[in-house]
């Protein structure tokens, strides 16, 4: 039953790809497959963001302004200031820590529920983006930028897919080889309880969301420098695709918990179902019913896998 519940998104997944293969010949291409792979690799570094803090149960609804901002953030400095690419890219990636560390002294240290007050912060930073942007779309990012991001790497892929890959890794060591991953287990199962063992509940709950708004950042830079420019309000659509990639990712894998791996399948499982629709037709609405009705179902399941869990824990 664990081996089922474990790889059954796998499955699904598999299912879903023959299916789709067999109704459109497009679809199976070698030229589907590096689309899919190049295409989400800003949803899978902010999914990988959502999912730390989610580790540690806190809930951060501001990472679509943080990947909006992070993205305008290095436009601006690259492309209007004429910055070099990489102080550009480090000082975006900062301010995007920063940022954090605003949304971990309210929640973690003030004791205001996260959900809140990203909510608040998140509709603040829109503000500053589109007053840093003027409300138009920056262009004019440095070539080197650009060709890094879109330019193939390796089998026809591009270098961003593959950094996804290598944040996948350290994400996957960190959470569930370290004991930094095992205390982060432990404060979601029960805060008072890890306090009172000892735990410094505080600083690893606050680093949490600290290292969400950076992944968020990252995420950013990568979408404006793969559409080599940047828009101060395309960072909102990524909201509902991370969380859902997030709790659907918690349902395979280590199925109870939020998982590197787990996240990886979850956000390009989406994507297969959403462009074999896609190749079959359907546009427009496939995006939300799938993101939309992926969170509900990846919450139902996640919590009673959680559930299922706890004897286990306790």
């Amino acid at each position: 039953m664990k081996t089922v519940e474990k790889y059954a998104v796998l499955v699904v997944w598999a299912l879903i790809i023959g299916f789709f293969s067999w109704r459109s010949d497009a679809f199976g291409s070698t030229s589907t497959v590096k689309l899919i792979l190049s295409t989400q690799t800003v949803i899978l570094i902010a999914t990988l963001g959502v999912m730390v803090s989610l580790a540690v149960q806190e809930f951060d609804l501001s990472i679509g302004s943080v990947v909006g901002f992070g993205g305008c953030m290095v436009a601006v400095l690259d492309g209007v200031h004429g910055w070099a690419p990489g102080p550009a890219i480090i000082v975006s990636v900062l301010v995007c820590a920063v940022f954090g560390m605003l949304n971990a002294a309210l929640s973690v240290l003030l004791g205001i529920p996260s959900i809140i007050v990203t909510l608040g912060t998140g509709t603040l930073l829109t503000g500053i983006t589109l007053g840093i942007t003027d409300s138009k779309v920056v262009t004019g990012i440095s070539v080197k930028t650009v060709r890094f991001m879109t330019d193939p790497f390796l089998f026809g892929i591009p270098a961003p897919f593959y950094l996804g890959l290598l944040l996948c890794l350290v994400a996957w060591f960190v959470l569930q080889h370290t004991p930094l991953g095992r205390r982060m287990v432990f404060i979601a199962e029960n805060r008072e309880v890890a306090r009172l063992a000892g735990l410094r509940v505080t600083l690893i709950r606050a680093g949490a969301l600290v290292a969400t708004a950076t992944l968020g950042g990252l995420a950013g830079i990568v979408l404006a420098g793969t559409n080599s420019a940047a828009n101060p309000q395309a960072g909102s659509y990524y909201l509902l695709p991370t969380f859902a990639a997030a709790f659907l990712g918690s349902t395979t894998i280590v199925p109870g918990r939020f998982n590197a791996w787990g996240a990886f399948v979850a956000v390009y499982f989406l994507t297969t179902g959403i462009t074999g629709l896609q190749y079959l037709g359907y546009a427009g609405w496939p995006e939300q019913v799938f993101y939309g009705g992926s969170l509900v179902a990846a919450v139902t399941l996640s919590h009673i896998a959680g559930h299922r869990r706890m004897p286990s824990v306790a």
